[in-house]
């Protein structure tokens, strides 16, 4: 079942560009420097090496939600344009439909052992780190967001490390939000606009979903200047 609807979401995905074809019919990367945001209170570097977070490897359980395809996809950028980013670790974390997030202990909850909607990828020769998920849900203070992490050798042969984080449209994550599991939350509090965080450069860390038969998919372009 999980399989379906990860292969239902990534059939509405498409990188290709009006009347292209062949190779034509991938578009190139934003060569635009990505912002970079705080890590926040919960990464836990588990190394989960995986492309569909959903199940948490402890039980066998999947945690329930709208499925999410996501692609990130890592240039690093240089005077010479952008070239994508191969052999990366891409790391993504995010609370699931009632805001909790694995493997933590927060004041509201406690999760330790757990390990579900988190996991990394390692891009491939176009920079892509592929993954599927759930729609996240929301908790005190925040606006609907994921968390990723890039980590990558530099020029230098030195570690590189980037954090950043992603979020969504207020209309869909309203829409998205009224249904089940999501409902039985609550109404979150806080949008884009009414979150620190978001404030300091969200406004380009917006995914641009697309709706499939079963849930959404985004491919995110995320421009990296790594050291020499």
């Amino acid at each position: 079942m999980l399989g379906a609807a990860a292969a239902a979401v990534l059939a509405e995905r498409s990188d290709a560009q009006p009347g292209a074809s062949g190779s034509a019919k991938r578009k190139q990367p934003a060569c635009i420097l990505t912002p970079e945001q705080t890590e926040g209170p919960y990464f836990v570097d588990e190394r989960l090496n995986r492309s569909d977070i959903r199940v948490d490897p402890t039980d066998g359980l999947a945690r329930p939600g709208v499925p999410l395809a996501l692609v990130l996809r890592i240039s690093s950028i240089s005077s010479a344009g952008c070239t994508p980013l191969t052999g990366a670790v891409v790391d993504i974390w995010h609370c699931d439909a009632a805001g909790i997030y694995s493997d933590v202990a927060d004041p509201g909850f406690s999760s330790l052992g757990k390990k579900f909607l988190r996991g990394y990828q390692v891009t491939d020769a176009n920079g892509n780190a592929r993954f599927v998920t759930v729609y996240p849900g929301w908790y005190r203070g925040r606006a609907v967001h994921i968390h990723f992490k890039v980590r990558a050798k530099a020029g230098s042969g030195q570690g590189y490390e980037f954090t950043s984080q992603l979020y969504f449209d207020d209309a869909i994550t309203d829409r998205v939000h009224a249904r089940n599991p999501y409902a039985g939350r609550g109404q979150r509090k806080v949008k884009n606009e009414g979150d620190a965080i978001f404030r300091d450069g969200g406004s380009q860390l917006v995914l641009s979903l697309v709706e499939g038969t079963q849930g959404y998919s985004a491919t995110f372009d995320v421009g990296l200047r790594m050291p020499r």
